[in-house]
């Protein structure tokens, strides 16, 4: 069984910042969030948002992992891991990275999750972001074990 929401409208910057306001306090260790969308439609705001929220530091600096591939970021309860795999060529790479190993312990939010083959965990929260004239839209997806953990946020 799986769960979806959405699309979720998300017309401006404001309604991105809340929803990964609202949604990092739900994450816990281990867990995974593959951000998916054509180039412009809001993966790495959103992450950085997520990220800001999560360690509780509006000001943080939030680097994009585009060429190094992997930044991490110490927050309450879980180590965060942004992980842009635009420029990867190999899903082998992402064991050379420890990305198999911190998909374990940390939360780990990956860009371009199409280039992780089948390494990509089945437990993981997909995240579509899609451009459109109005505004950009979310919709999640994911096992079913989400959908009571986000309930809180979708609400």
């Amino acid at each position: 069984m799986s769960f979806t929401a959405g699309p979720i409208p998300l017309p401006d910057e404001s309604r991105s910042l809340d929803l990964a306001a609202r949604l990092a306090p739900h994450l816990r260790a281990g867990d995974t969030l593959l951000l998916s969308g054509q180039i412009g439609a809001g993966k790495s705001f959103f992450a950085r948002a997520l990220i800001r929220a999560r360690t509780g530091n509006p000001d943080e600096e939030v680097p994009s992992p585009t060429f190094t591939l992997v930044q991490s970021y110490e927050a309450p309860g879980a180590e965060i891991w942004h992980c842009d795999l635009y420029r990867l060529s190999d899903p082998f790479e992402l064991v050379e990275l420890g990305l198999e190993e911190a998909m374990g312990h940390a939360i780990c939010l990956i860009e371009w999750p199409d280039r992780m083959g089948d390494m990509a965990p089945p437990e993981a929260l997909s995240l579509e972001f899609e451009a459109r004239p109005e505004g950009h839209v979310l919709t999640l997806s994911g096992p079913e074990t989400w959908r009571a953990r986000l309930e809180p946020v979708l609400d």
